[in-house]
């Protein structure tokens, strides 16, 4: 068994195992059943949002930082530790000092002093909320995807007018966005109303009369539902 090197303690296997963790994302814990005494790595520490060194956890404190929704599992948890001493394993949600939410999982074992006494429980959280890059790319897939869809239907409307009125795509694309200012009706929106509206016309081998085309282009946004 290693030794804590803050704090002089003997470090248990569990603790030595995770302590190359990545930082913020897991961390060690111990808990002493005789006075109620709390101790957290600094990684467990940042993940509540507390600067190391910066503040001394107790029940209360950590009960405090439990998502309400999760704060009677874990209440009723902590309590069946103190009543059996036995190893367990949660996951349940945190709130740090910032507001954020964390999802975490954590495990104890059995914690004994060197007479081989049960005296508290120990183990680790870890902290299985999407990381910040994971985040940031999931938007930025989002985005790409609704860029694309966007652009699939806008090219579909522009090939409608290019049909119609028989000009290119620059000029095809220019009236699209000239009426999408004109009405203050988002392109996207207008193109997906233009080309329901051209498709939902009755017609078999000729193109209904100018005029309904004309029509249709100029009242298209007045169709248009709102962007939920």
């Amino acid at each position: 068994m290693t030794s804590d090197p803050t704090t002089g303690t003997p470090e248990s296997p569990i603790e030595h195992a995770f302590a190359g963790g990545e930082a913020q994302r897991v961390g060690w814990f111990r808990f002493y059943f005789a006075d109620e005494r709390w101790e957290w790595s600094p990684q467990v520490q940042r993940m509540h949002g507390y600067e190391p060194g910066t503040v001394e956890p107790t029940t209360e404190l950590v009960l405090s930082h439990k998502h309400p929704e999760d704060y009677g599992q874990v209440a009723a948890t902590l309590l069946e530790i103190r009543r059996t001493s036995g190893a367990f394993s949660t996951r349940h949600r945190i709130i740090d000092t910032a507001g954020d939410v964390h999802d975490v999982v954590v495990v104890g074992d059995q914690l004994f002093d060197d007479a081989g006494s049960i005296i508290g429980t120990h183990g680790f959280y870890v902290d299985v909320s999407p990381s910040i890059t994971q985040a940031r790319e999931e938007a930025v897939t989002e985005a790409v995807a609704e860029i694309a869809e966007a652009r699939g239907v806008i090219e579909q409307a522009k090939g409608m007018l290019m049909l119609i009125y028989r000009i290119n795509a620059d000029a095809a694309f220019e009236l699209l966005k000239w009426r999408s200012q004109e009405t203050n009706t988002k392109l996207r929106l207008l193109a997906e109303q233009l080309a329901a509206d051209f498709l939902a016309l009755d017609y078999s081998e000729t193109l209904p009369s100018r005029a309904i085309l004309d029509r249709l282009l100029l009242t298209a946004h007045q169709r248009v539902s709102p962007d939920v």
